[in-house]
């Protein structure tokens, strides 16, 4: 039998979290952006840098003409489904800047820097739920993730710290400095709209009732726990581990589980950035 695909793996989904992010990206560089002459990153930043040093075209156009040879590097090394999810995102995010004719009136540049961040850091994150990228230096970034461990916001750091030196050199430092203002909120941004749905809290509960509290977890709860063996180092006495990964919402009653069996009880919470496998979120494969 054919396992039907859940929800992230549609098509109708990622398209639409495509197309959603990629017009919110679009009317960010388009209507505050490109106003106040950000330089915002990455390949749109380099679009815009030269945009306007060259005032010819637009930095919609640059982008597009940008992204020709990424497009081939991630049809060569990455997946022809990535590919497209990816190529769809760079042509909305073009035509969103051609067709923008609208500026989002904020005289403050730094308040400017800040609502320019958010916009372009929610339609990226967006963008980046789906089994795409925005295009551009996202290509590289997940493949040098993917083959050698580089984590995608170290590239993005590393790239940015270069092109920012060259922004030093050609246009007023108070605009450049809103521009890095701008890139750390977009960052910001990103990695709470990518953990925002998948972040759980981890619980290790350590008592003397270990397996009255995890029966008792799986019934009220329903979901597993994992007993894991460890040695009290005062006493050098077996201790059972209770491991539980949770949701915010089911925290507290497991709380009063956890006290109401045994007030001695040690409760430790931690947060989690990311819960893949069993019964949550499947592993992205691009």
């Amino acid at each position: 039998m054919t396992r039907k695909p859940t929800l992230p793996y549609t098509l109708l989904w990622n398209c639409g979290l495509i197309v959603i992010g990629s017009i919110i990206q679009g009317i960010g560089f388009k209507a505050i952006g490109e106003p106040h002459q950000f330089v915002p990153g990455g390949m749109y930043g380099i679009s815009s840098l030269i945009y306007y040093l060259s005032d010819t075209l637009t930095p919609g156009l640059y982008y597009l003409l940008l992204n020709i040879p990424m497009f081939v590097f991630g049809y060569l090394y990455i997946s022809k489904r990535f590919l497209g999810y990816s190529f769809l995102a760079m042509l909305c995010i073009t035509a969103t800047t051609l067709a923008v004719d609208f500026t989002i009136d904020i005289e403050n540049q730094l308040y400017a820097a800040l609502t320019f961040g958010v916009f372009i850091g929610a339609g990226a994150g967006m963008v980046l739920r789906s089994l795409g990228s925005n295009g551009g230096l996202d290509v590289v970034a997940i493949y040098l993730n993917q083959k050698y461990n580089i984590g995608i916001g170290k590239f993005y750091f590393a790239f940015n710290c270069v092109l920012f030196s060259f922004s030093f050199a050609t246009l007023d430092n108070d605009l450049v400095i809103a521009s890095m203002i701008s890139v750390f909120i977009t960052s910001v941004t990103v990695d709470y709209c990518l953990s925002m749905f998948n972040q759980r809290k981890l619980a290790f509960i350590i008592s003397e009732k270990p397996k009255e509290i995890a029966s008792q977890t799986m019934e009220h709860l329903k979901i597993g726990t994992t007993m894991l063996p460890g040695t009290g180092a005062y006493r050098n006495t077996p201790k059972t581990v209770l491991m539980v990964v949770i949701n915010n919402i089911q925290l507290k009653r497991l709380e009063e589980i956890v006290f109401t069996a045994d007030p001695y009880s040690l409760f430790i919470v931690e947060n989690t950035f990311n819960v893949l496998g069993s019964t949550f979120s499947r592993r992205k494969i691009y």
